[in-house]
């Protein structure tokens, strides 16, 4: 694993803390900036696969 895969993850995990956090409190700011760090981190996670998926292509 490399570091944008898994800071992506985190950042992944960290947004959908935020957006059930947001759910039992009642704020839908916080549920929509859970939810547009889910997508963040799946992008970056993804980010992370194809420089890996590279790197093994290269060897």
């Amino acid at each position: 694993m490399n570091s944008d895969q898994i800071n992506g993850k985190l950042q992944d995990i960290g947004g959908k803390i935020q957006e059930e956090a947001g759910k039992i409190v009642g704020s839908a700011e916080q549920q929509v900036k859970g939810l547009q760090n889910q997508v963040e981190g799946k992008t970056q996670e993804k980010l992370g696969d194809l420089k890996e998926k590279i790197h093994d292509a290269t060897k």
